[in-house]
């Protein structure tokens, strides 16, 4: 992977999230391309992180081992489909498009194509970025371990063998960081409620959730464990907890995430086309 050449097609955030972590793995600027529509933009992506970029996508791709499909959802066919004539050195593609299938881009890039789909999330923008990976019959070890050093460098990587796993990640982490954001916001608004300044809610709220994602990450007990060691019986976060268990908190948080994951499926078969 370090004598790598690896072109993205799109320079938006998630594209700049994995340049960035790429880099700070010891990636050289000269093996990394950036190519989109906008001039501004990718003159921006230049001046950070002094990469070769280009409006041409043909051209970026052309002698890339790796492409990073970094478009948008709704513009990944038409892209797709001006990348064909371009891929005859049979590269690893590696697309971050939420709700398209490793069969739909084949069918614009060719059938023959080395494809590794991609869900990341937000985080990856903090190299704190967690994603689900799935690839096609066509990725070969070495391709899959490229694709693993890749987005490996932005957070943890998931493997699965069943692409249709994707939506339901899609709605655990993908989607994942607006729920937190949500219960974050949500807190903030209770404590400005029982009194506390706008200021000292966020940032009690803020360490609280950063703290308690730090516990669990490193603790050698589950979620649930932790939970009821902080829940002492009678106690006032044992208040807290059965009011959100009486309110059903745990059908609300399925029925949300199940409609994230039946959503990704609508996308794919309205977007996949």
């Amino acid at each position: 992977m370090k004598t790598s050449r690896i072109a993205f097609i799109g320079a938006g955030n998630m594209a700049k999230a994995i340049i960035g972590g790429l880099l700070a793995e010891g990636f050289t600027r000269a093996q990394i391309s950036a190519a989109g529509p906008r001039k501004e933009t990718l003159n921006k992506v230049a001046e950070e992180f002094g990469i070769a970029v280009s409006t041409d996508n043909a051209a970026t791709a052309a002698h890339a081992d790796v492409i990073v499909l970094g478009v948008k959802p709704q513009m990944l066919k038409e892209v797709a489909l001006g990348l064909r004539g371009s891929l005859t050195h049979k590269p690893l593609i590696i697309s971050v498009a939420a709700g398209i299938t490793t069969a739909s881009i084949a069918s614009w890039l060719g059938e023959d194509q080395a494809i590794v789909r991609c869900m990341p999330n937000t985080p990856s923008q903090l190299r704190a970025g967690a994603s689900g990976l799935y690839a096609n019959a066509l990725v070969s070890d070495e391709q899959k371990s490229a694709a693993n050093s890749i987005l490996g460098a932005v957070g943890i990587v998931q493997w699965l063998d069943d692409e249709a796993l994707l939506n339901p990640v899609t709605a655990v982490s993908g989607s994942g960081p607006a729920y937190f954001f949500l219960l974050m916001e949500a807190m903030i608004d209770a404590g400005v409620e029982l009194g506390l300044t706008r200021e000292c809610a966020a940032e009690l709220t803020l360490q609280t959730a950063l703290g308690a994602a730090m516990l669990a990450k490193d603790s050698e007990f589950d979620v649930a464990e932790l939970r009821r060691r902080v829940t002492s019986p009678k106690g006032t976060t044992e208040q807290a907890i059965l009011s959100f268990e009486q309110d059903n908190l745990r059908a609300s948080v399925l029925k949300a995430m199940t409609a994230c994951s039946s959503r990704a499926v609508e996308l794919s078969e309205l977007l996949g086309k």
